[in-house]
């Protein structure tokens, strides 16, 4: 039996990204697939961009004025007569959100019109607009074990499915962990989320400088900087001769990941899920200003099972990090187990079990 199924995602890599994946999945199963998304979903391709696409008003509450938090509260109302119609035209057996306040009208809709419904978690926190959620959808699909403002009035609800990542991760998951001895190249990634992190542009260069000159000459660095920032901090390593190879966006990040004996990044959940799944270890410095403090969460998680180092950037130094470095670099068993227990972390076949989830509310089975 073919099932229409309706996906709803804010527009943000975050949200859009395991949607993707499910989407690839169910339509590798011969599901039929439509997106209700904001307007920056208009922008991602893939599975997603092939399938009916629907836009319906939304807005954040949290954080807002009292008349910028009234005007969302409209055009969240708005939404939601915008979903119902959609709702009865498409008629799916089956509706599920990623979060972002683009998920919320359609999920609310398909609630009433008593529809199967199921939101995905992708963080250690649930989001804001999943609390909004919870208590009215069917099945509450979560990426940890363990999350941060879960009522346990809805217990009965979760089930553990994993974030879902892109095949070209999954493609990476049988790479071993490269060799480190004491004479070869180590490989050092940095990363920071969409558009880079200025943290990491601004202590980075002066912590290399800080390490023993023996190991700055074997290092191999690849690092994501803002556009703005890159020619700063290119000069400051050619100066000093510091291999690099500096980019505002890495269209290979799957190979980089793979290649790493060691990431520096942020804590989002993507990030995370795909450090998982390839398996390897990380200094994880969470973006202070996350939602729920969200990716400090994610970052524990990993922590708590030796799979990476949770840093906060308010304690982050250059000499701090140059002391870390120099351990971790000289200590290459460490590394490597790190990396495994990053790998023991990741639920490989997430898509296939949320696929499996959506599968069975659409058939009456969940």
């Amino acid at each position: 039996m073919s099932a229409m199924i309706l996906l709803a995602a804010g527009g943000t890599g975050g949200h859009m990204f395991p949607a993707e994946a499910l989407a690839s999945e169910l339509s590798r199963r011969g599901h039929r697939l439509a997106l209700v998304t904001d307007r920056r979903g208009s922008a991602f391709g893939g599975t997603l961009g092939n399938a009916q696409r629907f836009h319906v008003s939304g807005g954040a509450i949290a954080g807002r004025s009292l008349a910028q938090k009234a005007l969302a509260v409209a055009h969240l109302a708005k939404g939601y007569w915008q979903a119902r119609r959609l709702i009865r035209r498409l008629r799916p057996d089956a509706v599920i959100g990623f979060g972002g306040y683009a998920s919320v009208p359609a999920l609310l809709a398909a609630s009433h019109a008593r529809i199967p419904t199921a939101l995905h978690e992708q963080n250690a926190v649930l989001g804001r607009a999943n609390r909004l959620l919870a208590g009215s959808v069917s099945r509450i699909a979560t990426s940890y074990d363990e999350v941060g403002n879960l009522s346990e009035r809805w217990a009965k609800k979760v089930r553990l499915t994993g974030m879902p990542v892109r095949p070209a991760i999954l493609d990476q998951r049988q790479q071993p962990f490269p060799t480190l001895d004491a004479e070869g190249r180590i490989e050092l990634l940095v990363v920071g989320g969409s558009q880079g992190a200025k943290i990491f542009s601004d202590l980075l260069p002066h912590a290399l400088l800080r390490l023993p000159e023996d190991l700055r000459n074997r290092l191999n660095l690849a690092q994501q900087c803002r556009a703005e920032d890159l020619e700063r901090v290119q000069q400051c390593y050619r100066t000093h001769g510091i291999k690099g190879d500096l980019r505002s966006f890495f269209d290979d990040m799957p190979a980089r990941l793979a290649a790493a004996h060691l990431v520096i990044t942020r804590s989002g959940a993507s990030t995370m899920a795909e450090l998982a799944a390839i398996g390897r270890p990380a200094i994880l410095v969470p973006y202070l200003y996350a939602t729920d403090d969200h990716q400090t969460a994610n970052a524990r998680a990993f922590d708590r099972r030796g799979a990476g180092w949770l840093t906060s950037q308010l304690d982050l130094t250059p000499e701090g990090l140059a002391i870390q470095l120099e351990s971790l670099f000289c200590a290459p068993d460490s590394l490597r187990e790190a990396a495994a227990s990053a790998r023991d972390c990741a639920v490989p076949d997430a898509a296939a079990r949320l696929a499996d989830l959506m599968i069975d509310l659409a058939e009456g089975r969940s």
